[in-house]
């Protein structure tokens, strides 16, 4: 709870939006001091994004009142709610990749020279800069922001709100894309912007990072406000169950294998001596070979930017390599033919790291969404057309069995929260009974009880047969549920060791060049 000795930042009660098939939010609240850092949880779909949209002018409510400061509003949009001190880092970027770090920070309120006939763009650079020394967001304000790491993109997407004179930051899921590296650094840069007065809304789901960083953390579930408590007076069981209204487990249960039995399995992918150029021509993957057998999960750890990403793109369809060869279930590939489709025909599933540039079509509904790729399957289409009686049926056991919100299969995907568009994803390409499953980032982006259930998921998948690679930036994850682990290092694994002998010590050195 807010303390009552220190004046509010903002308060909402009573807050009620409803869209076409269900009510967001319920009658909601939310209480912030001034300059402190309020986190807000709860489950994928409990209100948390609708309700700070509806403080960033984004939506109307249709019932409740907004306080800022102590004194009413009322945002017909994003600007009055920007007028008054409100702005908002959203989970997805929106930068200008072409435009220079400068130029997306003072976009359409730019300085001008003679009369305002002529962009200034070195005052531009100078206020930029000046700007990220003080608030101790490091960035060169002629970078190309193409050029940038995600950890300086969202440096970038908090100095625009800041340009724009925000004393209450809203950050939607920012760390979501960040590695363990990036996300110390922007803890710090937390902590520097309450020193200087900031209030920081913080939408997260991870609740190791929430007790780490915030002072206050609200919960919501269902539309509705569950409770506010003191960070330093609650845990992660705590809120986990106060989110889910149940026990979660952290660590979901499985049987682990002996190295030796799993030697014994039939390997399903072989890699031999792969060498793979990224798209900026250098390589990112070099002279790289493993092996992952039938009902064997296969961990790749490393920080983000080391040949993960080339390496799902090559086991996927999506990148040729320069050299080496590439066997699956008994069979190689012949790189020149290949494609997603190809892989797709073999057996490979394939959860990607963006699940909105590979994972989803936004504008198709949920019950289209689960069949891609499978459409023209027997079970879904005749000769001629879909079978669109068939594909809601099964959108509809989807939704049941990975509990995607609102469950309707006429749901377009773009209007689901992150987590229920990462379970579409995630139900269609388990459901294919795959005979590699590839998954990027699983759970990146959803909440403890999502998680829960994608292990589970995963781990069912390895208990059928199937040969897992799985890619994370979460070592706990990589911990909780590999069965081998490679750590990848500037495109090569510095080692390969069964989860028995792994430690969070180990691989550590291993991502840092070091040795086992």
């Amino acid at each position: 709870m807010a303390d009552p000795k220190t004046p509010l930042a903002v308060q909402m009660t009573g807050i009620v939006k409803e869209f076409a098939r269900c009510r967001a939010n319920d009658g909601a609240g939310l209480s912030v001091a001034k300059g402190e850092v309020h986190a807000l949880v709860g489950e994928n779909g409990a209100g948390k994004s609708t309700l700070m949209k509806i403080l960033y002018g984004l939506y109307t409510p249709d019932g409740g009142d907004i306080r800022v400061g102590g004194a009413p509003v009322r945002f017909a949009g994003p600007e009055d709610a920007i007028a008054a001190g409100v702005g908002m880092v959203h989970q997805h970027f929106m930068l200008v990749p072409t435009l220079t770090v400068a130029e997306n920070v003072v976009l359409a309120r730019e300085p001008s020279s003679l009369g305002g006939l002529v962009f200034d763009k070195a005052r531009a650079e100078a206020e930029v800069e000046a700007l990220s020394k003080k608030f101790g967001l490091a960035l060169d304000p002629k970078a190309l922001v193409g050029d940038l790491s995600v950890g300086e993109q969202q440096r970038l997407e908090i100095l625009k709100v800041l340009y724009r004179g925000a004393e209450i930051l809203i950050l939607d899921e920012p760390t979501a894309v960040l590695t363990p590296q990036e996300t110390k650094a922007f803890f710090q840069i937390l902590s520097g912007l309450r020193a200087q007065g900031k209030t920081v809304i913080l939408i997260t789901h991870k609740l190791q990072e929430v007790l780490a960083i915030s002072h206050t953390v609200t919960v919501m579930r269902l539309g509705k406000t569950v409770g506010s408590v003191a960070t330093a007076k609650t845990s992660e069981a705590e809120l986990a169950q106060m989110m889910v209204g149940r026990p979660v487990l952290f660590q979901v249960e499985r049987t682990l294998k002996d190295p030796a039995v799993i030697a014994k399995s039939p390997a399903v992918l072989e890699l031999r001596g792969v060498t793979v150029r990224s798209s900026r021509g250098h390589d990112a993957l070099k002279d790289v070979s493993f092996t992952v057998r039938a009902g064997e999960i296969f961990g790749v750890a490393g920080v983000e930017g080391n040949g993960q990403t080339e390496l799902i793109e090559l086991l996927t369809g999506l990148r040729t390599p320069g050299a080496g060869t590439m066997t699956l279930v008994g069979k190689e590939v012949d790189f020149a033919a290949a494609s997603a489709a190809d892989m797709f025909r073999r057996g490979v599933a394939h959860v990607p790291e963006d699940r909105h540039r590979r994972g989803l079509v936004l504008d198709y509904a949920v019950s289209e969404n689960v069949v891609l790729g499978r459409h023209r399957e027997p079970e879904f289409a005749s000769t001629w057309t879909i079978d669109f009686s068939s594909v809601r049926a099964f959108a509809e056991r989807m939704i049941k069995d990975y509990d995607i919100r609102p469950a309707d299969p006429s749901a377009h995907a773009k209007a689901l929260s992150g987590g229920n568009q990462q379970k579409v994803v995630v139900a269609r390409e388990m459901s294919r009974g795959p005979k590699l499953l590839v998954a990027s980032q699983p759970t990146r982006g959803v909440d403890v009880g999502a998680i829960e259930l994608i292990h589970k998921k995963i781990i069912a998948a390895r208990d059928a047969g199937a040969a897992v690679v799985l890619v994370s930036a979460e070592l706990s994850e990589i911990l909780s549920l590999s069965d081998t682990i490679g750590v990848l290092y500037r495109g090569a694994f510095s080692g390969i060791l069964s989860v028995q002998r792994a430690t969070e010590e180990t691989i550590g050195v291993l991502m840092a060049g070091g040795k086992a």
